[in-house]
């Protein structure tokens, strides 16, 4: 059975870090592109940052790029998103999405979604 399980979001100070994980089991997540994307109340989802098959690329939103780092460890099968310097408009509920073979992360072409963590910013 596929599922991602996303883990480490809480509440914290603007300018605070928090690292993302994502454990995906029932397939390996190297031959998938992983994505993080958020939603906060109100708006509509957003891709943050992408890391694909095989880690052949990676794609960070402008918002989040100098800050936000995505990285996998193929032992652990999981996904990470390392957030430092966090803002308040980076308060959303992130998912972590899986897409077989892919190099990309198109957001409403992903084949399999976790069900999120909470990231709250503030003071």
């Amino acid at each position: 059975q596929v599922q991602l399980v996303e883990s480490g979001g809480g509440l914290v100070q603007p300018g605070d870090s928090l690292r993302l994980s994502c454990a995906a089991s029932g397939f390996t997540s190297r031959s998938y592109a992983i994505g993080w994307f958020r939603q906060a109340p109100g708006k509509e989802r957003e891709r943050v940052s992408c890391i694909g098959r095989s880690d052949t690329s990676t794609y960070y939103a402008d918002s989040v790029k100098g800050r936000f780092t995505i990285s996998r460890d193929d032992a652990k099968n999981t996904v990470y998103l390392q957030m430092n310097s966090l803002k308040p408009e980076d308060t959303a509920v992130y998912y972590c999405a899986a897409k077989l073979f892919s190099i990309s992360c198109p957001d409403r072409a992903m084949d399999y979604w976790g069900k999120g963590t909470l990231v709250t910013v503030s003071s």
